[in-house]
């Protein structure tokens, strides 16, 4: 069953200016027709333009604010304005589920349509973010392993240096060791000619055994 559509001409709010009262001030007598027509703005109530609220206590084409020139037709103005914009909202709100539901067959296909595209757009920036997600995690890990293969190429610099340095202290260690070798060697067969001289030249041994 299809409801019926709902349309501005099916609730008027209109009311003829004439039949509002007018008070009247001390210099100037301020009639409903100084106002902008409701009706007309009520006729482009489904248009862009917005219809301006007026103020009380300073009517159009008054240049003098007073408690004097407030006038109901202003009033009733402000009024008309606000039932045209709640009327156009719960127009603009209907108009969105009426479709799917109530409208013409080119309608219904138009609405699937939408939501076909918009679906399709969700999927498509669904998919992006992932592309995206994937490209971060691979650059962070490429960063990662960047990382940890200069912290191994450190770490084996530092084991060869090690090496080096522990090389070159056991070959200094080594030669000063023969080194020293060599100096009690020398120092020790010295010592022995020079006892060997000295025996030679002792008159106590005669018989020369002792050498």
């Amino acid at each position: 069953m299809r409801l019926p559509a709902i349309s501005i001409a099916s609730t008027p709010v209109c009311i003829p200016h004439d039949t509002l009262p007018v008070r009247q001030s001390r210099s100037l007598v301020v009639t409903p027709m100084m106002f902008p027509s409701i009706s007309d703005s009520a006729r482009l109530w489904t248009s862009s333009q917005s219809i301006p609220r007026l103020n009380p206590l300073h009517p159009p084409l008054v240049y003098k604010r007073t408690v004097s020139l407030e006038t109901p037709a202003v009033h009733h103005h402000n009024h008309q304005r606000t039932l045209i914009m709640q009327r156009r909202e719960h127009h603009r709100y209907h108009q969105v589920w009426r479709k799917p539901f109530y409208g013409t067959s080119s309608e219904r296909e138009e609405y699937r349509k939408e939501l076909r595209e918009q679906l399709k757009k969700q999927m498509e920036e669904k998919c992006a973010a992932l592309k995206l997600q994937l490209a971060s995690k691979v650059k962070e890990a490429e960063y990662l392993r960047e990382v940890d293969r200069l912290a191994l190429s450190s770490e084996r610099d530092l084991r060869i240096q090690h090496s080096k340095a522990m090389t070159a202290y056991r070959d200094e260690n080594k030669r000063l060791m023969e080194q020293s070798w060599r100096d009690r060697a020398l120092t020790r067969s010295q010592e022995t000619l020079k006892e060997r001289k000295l025996l030679c030249l002792n008159p106590i041994n005669w018989s020369g055994t002792l050498k």
